[in-house]
């Protein structure tokens, strides 16, 4: 950059007035040394001579050898490749959209996980995401990723393998689904890096099935990457990026699990309950007016009026009780319009919710669910101990304690255990958030559980449907349910008759007129029945020990998303 000034040197004003930037060059701004230059220029008149013609002839022919070397250099590394014989033609490709118009009956699929040893040298077709890729010389490995399951592929150049068809492997862009024509072959080191370690699959057809786009807005390698990898090299990715990009973020292996497992607490709910004579029902969603007389729900338009998202499927479990059904529970989505940016809050949500007639004491509903969430626990450790470790692989997640039958503690035990830790509060208060937290520690502290239930809440903080205590005018027949110090279910005794359900609204300041078709549900007799609502995002959430409720929607709906 300076040799064209150096003979500015030769004077010796120059070099008195250089000299001293020259020491502290590598602390100067380039633009500010361009500045000093450029006075010198003007001050004596100096300037860069023009190249002459033979020297610009020089720099062009140097040039131009210099393209020609380059290009033949290009050029002989392909010929080998590109001229050669392709011995592997019609064996790999991109294969046509498929629009059914052939079954290929005759190629019967196996699933990664199912690559044994057992199978070792048999043919297999395997479809799956091609994971990652890396060409070494005359071969080619791949791994190839079905859900949660992965498995080491070779291709390498041979009698049937040309360097075309490992050229064109190394091409193929991550996160395309392929085909795969393969010998299963035993590995005599553990293959770490893949969840089949014992073997791997030596491919012999490779076709493209649905090509990715080669730029990822996120690898599923940074996505999938274990919460416990404290190296700061790593690169962590942010909620609202796997979020905008939820397709590709439920592809890890630890969100395939999830979903699994909250599709088992689903299960595990509605079989459960069958078995102890519960019936399923549906329930109407777009109601007449807010479900529970609150103020948060969600506005719609219809026709030529406006109705309203439901809250919660009550009304309608209470009214089947009314209509001798005695045991119903209905799985479906509920809406909050709460404007709660919290871990633990969406507005839309995956409601379980159950009602239970019963003979002389709530209790006899509280026990039902306190064993329905036992068996609920113990299904998952059993049916779902692969999913559950997949997610401890990546999230540090404590194993979930809970006893049985469940222990119960009434709302004085919970206010005397707080204000041991130093917490005061009345005995018509209701817990905070911060307080059921705590409360949730010194329980497993004490009991070694991370389930329990918390009876006799005080009467003040419950709605108006809920029954008071007989001898407590305080206390009411209302429980919650907890895991890992959070409310998973709310549910009480509710006021079957009609005239004293209407007393207890006018108490709450309730237009009658308003929960009239509630009240007169009651009319023509009730049993005495209980029940309660469950978050099924919160019981999963809590369960592995998840710290986000939006891990656990599918495309999660909070007052700030809306999308995908």
């Amino acid at each position: 950059k300076w040799r064209p000034f150096y003979s500015l040197f030769n004077n010796a004003e120059v070099v008195a007035s250089v000299v001293p930037t020259l020491f502290v060059m590598d602390t100067v701004k380039f633009d500010v040394c361009d500045d000093i230059v450029t006075s010198f220029v003007k001050k004596y008149n100096y300037y860069r001579p023009e190249p002459s013609k033979k020297a610009l002839k020089k720099q062009q022919k140097e040039a131009e050898k210099a393209a020609k070397k380059a290009a033949y250099k290009s050029q002989t590394a392909q010929e080998p490749v590109e001229n050669a014989e392709d011995i592997s033609l019609g064996r790999y490709g991109q294969m046509g959209l498929i629009q059914s118009s052939e079954s290929h009956g005759e190629r019967k699929f196996t699933d990664v996980k199912d690559l044994q040893p057992k199978i070792k040298d048999q043919n297999v077709w395997v479809r799956g995401r091609l994971h990652t890729s890396r060409a070494k010389g005359k071969q080619c490995f791949i791994v190839i990723r079905q859900q949660s399951y992965t498995v080491q592929g070779l291709a390498a150049v041979n009698e049937r393998i040309s360097k075309q068809m490992i050229k064109f492997i190394s091409n193929i862009s991550k996160e395309s689904i392929i085909d795969v024509k393969a010998s299963v072959k035993t590995v005599e080191t553990k293959i770490e890096s893949c969840t089949q370690k014992d073997v791997e699959v030596h491919i012999d057809e490779i076709y493209v099935v649905s090509a990715s786009r080669q730029q990822l807005p996120l690898q599923i390698e940074d996505a999938a990457r274990s919460e416990n990898d404290e190296s700061g090299l790593t690169i962590k990715v942010n909620q609202d990026t796997r979020l905008d990009n939820r397709i590709l973020d439920l592809r890890t292996p630890a969100n395939q699990a999830i979903f699994r497992v909250e599709a088992g607490v689903c299960k595990l709910f509605r079989d459960i309950l069958t078995n102890k004579g519960f019936v399923e029902i549906h329930t109407p969603k777009i109601i007449s007016a807010a479900s529970e007389g609150g103020a948060n729900v969600f506005t719609v338009s219809y026709f030529k009026s406006s109705a309203y998202l439901a809250q919660s499927p009550q009304l309608y479990k209470q009214m089947a009780i009314a209509a001798d059904f005695d045991k119903v529970f209905t799985v479906g989505a509920v809406f909050r319009a709460e404007d709660s940016n919290t871990h633990r809050h969406l507005t839309e949500f995956v409601g379980l919710d159950l009602e239970m007639a019963f003979k002389y004491h709530y209790h006899e509903v509280v026990d039902t669910i306190g064993q329905m969430f036992t068996e609920l626990f113990r299904g998952l450790e059993n049916n779902y101990a692969d999913e559950i470790a997949a997610v401890r692989q990546q999230y540090r997640v404590e194993p979930f304690k809970f006893l049985d039958p469940p222990l119960k503690l009434e709302f004085p035990q919970a206010i005397k255990l707080l204000a041991e830790a130093g917490v005061t509060l009345g005995e018509e208060d209701d817990l905070s958030t911060p307080d059921e937290k705590l409360l949730g520690k010194l329980v497993k502290a004490k009991y070694d559980t991370d389930f329990y239930i918390l009876d006799k809440y005080p009467l003040a903080v419950r709605p108006f449907y809920t029954m008071p205590d007989p001898t407590n005018p305080k206390a009411s027949n209302s429980y919650d349910m907890f895991m890992r110090g959070e409310e998973i279910i709310s549910g009480a005794q509710r006021i079957h008759d009609p005239e004293f359900l209407t007393e207890r609204a006018k108490h709450h300041g309730i237009d009658i007129e308003k929960i009239k078709a509630y009240i007169d549900a009651f009319r023509y007799g009730c049993p005495p029945h209980a029940g309660g609502g469950i978050g099924m995002e919160r019981v999963v959430m809590l369960y592995l020990g998840l710290d986000n409720i939006r891990k656990v929607s599918m495309f999660p709906r909070d007052p700030k998303r809306i999308t995908p």
